[in-house]
């Protein structure tokens, strides 16, 4: 997606040790209308799916899930991170480790939401190990749902997150694939395999 290509090139700070900061476009400040175009190349790319709903984590992802349902016309579902008081029961909880925050987290998702039969696409704003995706899955299958697919907006294709969920049977889309941040440079994978530098 050459358009959010470009705004990481633009915008997107390498802090090192394999982090990429994107937050005036992505994760702090968001773009409006970059995240609209986020929701509309999800929904061509899952078009075939029969999505029934989207489902994402607190708080990065919310932007290009609902951008994601709104173009599907289908509800979005948030994984919560912190126990909320009123989601106290009847949910279904995961661990996750965030590889940025170093730090592992309960997720919660209120059983109401996702019905035995439901088609789920997860929708998440970067992909590194995986972490994030794999409990969100484990999530839907609890709930007697399936997986569509798996949309991630930044990719860090030099860690295993995207192989491993592939392996496990997992569709995984992903808008741009960031082959390298190596001293402090931005490498694009391309779709054969063969690295870009910009």
């Amino acid at each position: 997606m050459e358009l959010l290509r470009q705004k990481v090139l633009d915008e997107g700070i390498v802090l090192g040790q394999g982090v990429l900061k994107v937050d005036s476009f992505l994760n702090h400040q968001m773009d409006p209308f970059l995240m609209r175009e986020v929701g509309r190349e999800f929904t061509r790319r899952f078009a075939g799916e029969e999505v029934t709903k989207v489902l994402t984590i607190e708080s990065s992802g919310i932007a290009p899930g609902i951008m994601t349902a709104l173009e599907l016309a289908v509800p979005l579902i948030f994984a919560r991170k912190r126990k909320s008081l009123t989601l106290t029961e009847d949910i279904y909880v995961e661990k996750v480790y965030s590889f940025t925050k170093k730090e592992s987290n309960e997720i919660t998702v209120s059983k109401r939401f996702i019905a035995p039969g439901e088609r789920v696409l997860i929708v998440d704003d970067f992909l590194a190990n995986g972490e994030a995706a794999f409990g969100l899955a484990r999530i839907v299958e609890q709930a007697g749902g399936t997986v569509a697919g798996i949309g991630i907006v930044i990719e860090k294709s030099f860690q295993p997150g995207s192989r491993l969920l592939k392996e496990a049977g997992y569709r995984v889309e992903s808008l741009v694939r960031i082959a390298s941040l190596e001293d402090g440079a931005i490498s694009f994978a391309e779709e054969d395999g063969e690295p870009r530098s910009e």
